[in-house]
C-alpha cells in the first residue's frame, strides 16, 4: 500500500482546483450580462456563508513531569470542567481500593481454610514438617 505525503495531496488538489477555475473563467466571457450578474451574486453569498476557521495561538506552554500542555488562555472551565476531570480520577481510586480489599479478603479466607484443614486433620501439624513424612507421601504418590 502506498502512502502519499499530505503535502503532495494538497499540492495536487490545489493544481486541480486552479485548472478547473481557469476553464470556468475562460467560458464566462461568452455569458449574457444577466447570467454573469446572478453568478456574481451567488458567488458573494457563497463566500459570505463559508466557514472561516480561526486559529488561536497558544498563550502559554505548561511543562510538568515530561508532559506539555498548551493553554489557549481566556477559557476558565469552571466547576463542571473541574468535576469532569476529578470524577474519573475518583472512580479509578475507588476501583483500585475495592480490588485491594477484595484480594486481601480472599487471601485471608484461603489462609483460614488451610489452618482449619491442618487443625481438624487426623495428623498433628508437626507431622507435615517431618522430612520422613514428606518422603512417605512421595513414595505413596508413585504407587
Amino acid at each position: 500500500m502506498t502512502t502519499r505525503d499530505p503535502n503532495q495531496i494538497a499540492s495536487y488538489q490545489d493544481r486541480l482546483g486552479r485548472n478547473i477555475a481557469a476553464r470556468l473563467s475562460d467560458t464566462t466571457h461568452d455569458l449574457p450580462n444577466d447570467i454573469s450578474e446572478r453568478l456574481k451574486a451567488a458567488r458573494m453569498q457563497a463566500l459570505a456563508k463559508r466557514n472561516v476557521v480561526k486559529l488561536q495561538t497558544a498563550t502559554s506552554v505548561n511543562v510538568q513531569g515530561g508532559a506539555a500542555t498548551l493553554n489557549a488562555g481566556g477559557f476558565d472551565g469552571g466547576l463542571w470542567s473541574r468535576l469532569g476531570a476529578v470524577i474519573p480520577l475518583l472512580a479509578l481510586v475507588a476501583g483500585l481500593l475495592t480490588i485491594a480489599v477484595v484480594q486481601e479478603q480472599q487471601r485471608t479466607n484461603e489462609i483460614a481454610d488451610v489452618d482449619t484443614e491442618l487443625l481438624t486433620d487426623d495428623l498433628p501439624p508437626a507431622a507435615y514438617t517431618d522430612p520422613g513424612f514428606a518422603h512417605f507421601l512421595s513414595i505413596n504418590r508413585r504407587d
